[in-house]
């Protein structure tokens, strides 16, 4: 079911434009067949060199917000195509007024427009849509397709590291990234049950937690 509109939620983005970079794409311009095309300068935008992750699918921002608190040395760019979400990741990161966090909304698929070639070191995805039926394959952000798109941004050596609540998906992955020459380390078929230090929490792995879900993770390195 679709999510109601937030009441307010123009004025409510408006009032984060400090920590929003915008939309990854024209979504009217895209509908006329014009590609937009506009590389982002992630160094300017921080105004230091610090290493670059990115989330994809922030949600409303739980991870990321912990992650920029936790690694001020880091400079982070969350990614959320739902403006309904992404506003309440944007107003808890105004909150915290954190220097080193910022957001996109848009698709993943047009992330190499905007990002430059080899720019990114890490990228987090997690609790993903899992799509299950194999009809909709192409649209699992762990399809080859999307894992081109990451190589093509990653910087040598950059990862991907994924949680996942769905085992089917998991499995998936673990495929995906194994045809397209990543190598896959550190994974988990129970993360909160493995010793694995370091982990943040996002809002659905909460949840999945309390409902005695096993949470699945990997470290995926081009």
């Amino acid at each position: 079911m679709r999510m109601r509109r937030k009441k307010y939620l123009d004025e409510r983005l408006a009032a984060c434009d400090e920590v929003n970079l915008g939309w990854l794409t024209d979504r009217a311009a895209e509908l006329r067949g014009q590609t937009q095309q506009r590389t982002l300068d992630v160094r300017g935008i921080f105004d230091n060199d610090a290493p670059i992750h990115l989330e994809i699918g922030c949600g409303k921002g739980a991870f990321i917000v912990q992650a920029a608190k936790r690694e001020p040395d880091v400079n982070f760019i969350a990614v959320e195509m739902s403006r309904n979400v992404i506003v309440a990741a944007m107003e808890l990161a105004m909150k915290e007024r954190l220097p080193n966090l910022r957001f996109l909304m848009g698709n993943a698929e047009y992330l190499e427009k905007f990002f430059p070639p080899r720019s990114v070191e890490r990228i987090y995805l997690n609790f993903s849509c899992p799509f299950p039926k194999n009809s909709y394959a192409k649209h699992r952000l762990t399809h080859p397709k999307f894992l081109e798109i990451y190589r093509r941004i990653l910087v040598p050596g950059g990862e991907i590291h994924q949680k996942t609540d769905n085992m089917h998906f998991f499995e998936f992955s673990i495929e995906s990234f194994s045809e397209c020459g990543y190598k896959l380390k550190n994974i988990s078929l129970d993360l909160h049950n493995s010793g694995f230090e370091g982990n943040i929490t996002t809002e659905y792995e909460a949840k999945f937690i309390e409902q005695g879900a096993a949470i699945y993770r990997l470290e995926a390195k081009i």
